[in-house]
Order: C-alpha cells, then sequence, then structure tokens
C-alpha cells in the first residue's frame, strides 16, 4: 500500500509541473488525498472489512470532493488532477499510469451483481467532464476528449470525442510514456462535413462532364 502511494506521489510530479516539492504535494494536492484514502479503504476492502472500507472512503469523498469506491481496482502511478466531482464506481478497474481530469465519472450501467463499471487500460487519459459508462475496456495508451460520453469499447491507441463518444484519431502505442496533450483532439464532424464536400466537388465534376458529352453528341441545331 505505502509503496502504491508513493508511485502516485511520483506520478504528480511527473505529470504537473505546477508541484515543487513533496510536502506541498501532501499538504496542496486532493488527488493525492484521494489516493491515500482510497489505498487505505481499498485494504481494508480486501480484509473483508467493508463497513470500515466504506467509511475511510467516505471521509476522502467528504475532505476532497472526490469519491472512490473501496472495491475499484487501480493500478499504479496514478493521477487525478483538480479532481473534483470524480466518481470511480465500485467494479471500476484502471491500469498503471492514468490521468483522471476534474468532473470525470467511470459509471455502471446495470443494477445486477457483477462488472458494470469499465477498465481502463495503461496510460489512459481521461479529459475533464467526461463520462464513461458501462463494463467495456478502453484500451491502452487511448485518449478520452473532455465532456465525452463514452458507452462502446475503444480500441488501443485510439483518441475518442462527443456525445456519444467516437473514435477520431488513431496512433502508434507509445509504451510506457504518458500523452497528456489531451487539448489536440480532431473534430470527427468537421471531418465527416469535409468528406461529405468532396463527394459532392466530384458530383458537381461528374454533372460537368455529363452536360458537355450530352453537347457534343446532340449539338444544338442553329440553322
Amino acid at each position: 500500500m505505502f509503496s502504491e502511494i508513493k508511485k502516485d506521489i511520483e506520478a504528480t510530479f511527473e505529470r504537473d509541473p505546477a508541484a515543487k516539492n513533496v510536502l506541498e504535494i501532501l499538504l496542496c494536492y486532493p488527488g493525492v488525498h484521494a489516493m491515500i484514502f482510497y489505498r487505505i479503504a481499498h485494504f481494508f476492502w480486501t480484509k473483508k472489512l467493508l463497513i470500515l472500507g466504506r467509511f475511510t472512503s467516505h471521509i476522502g469523498r467528504f475532505i476532497t470532493g472526490i469519491e472512490i469506491h473501496p472495491g475499484a481496482r487501480i493500478g499504479s502511478g496514478f493521477f487525478i488532477d483538480h479532481g473534483m466531482g470524480v466518481v470511480i464506481g465500485e467494479t471500476a478497474e484502471i491500469g498503471d499510469h492514468c490521468t483522471l481530469y476534474h468532473g470525470v465519472t467511470l459509471g455502471g450501467t446495470s443494477l445486477k451483481k457483477e462488472k458494470r463499471h469499465p477498465t481502463l487500460g495503461n496510460n489512459v487519459v481521461v479529459g475533464a467532464g467526461a463520462k464513461v459508462l458501462g463494463p467495456f475496456k478502453v484500451g491502452d495508451n487511448s485518449k478520452i476528449g473532455a465532456n465525452s460520453v463514452v458507452i462502446n469499447e475503444v480500441p488501443p491507441n485510439s483518441t475518442v470525442v462527443g456525445i456519444p463518444a467516437k473514435s477520431a484519431q488513431k496512433k502508434e502505442g507509445t509504451g510506457d510514456a504518458v500523452d497528456l496533450n489531451h487539448h489536440q483532439l480532431p473534430d470527427p464532424n468537421a471531418k465527416s462535413l469535409q468528406c461529405l464536400l468532396g463527394k459532392i466537388m466530384e458530383m458537381e465534376k461528374e454533372i460537368a462532364k455529363m452536360k458537355k458529352d450530352s453537347v457534343e453528341t446532340y449539338p444544338t441545331d442553329k440553322t
């Protein structure tokens, strides 16, 4: 547990240029506070001390505004930036070196006692306000745009945006590197419009050619 907390602190240094030292992180970063409460609550949860785990989680939510169910499974090097309003459900699973921004929800879509929350692979970045809803997987090295609503599986090395979210870009795997350029997101609607305009231009050229061929085949009688 303590080694995982140490890795969470190291992740804060790696992904927030505003971080100055360990003391500042321990005192002033709600994402780190939430993870400390989560790591303790998860320890209780795995020892079948369910009420104690839930109560510890509740204290963390009260202090930080971040709600992480103690039953969730979160890998090492996890970073929550700003954090207010983040919700992570009971059966959610998060890989190593993932980053969540404020307002993110990893939510469930079923009332059954089964896997009902998403699974994030390694090196996943979820932008501010995004909602990931359901028991599917978001592949390694993927990015989810701010305010997107994701309800279907996301392939590895993908970028998805929109409501509902659609795949807008594919990239090569980045290994262990975390890509935080979540502002550099393509616009799938603009791409669709460009394709439509291209088709219209092709049709206009075909119509012009057909008119020309028609005139040459049936010339107008000027006598």
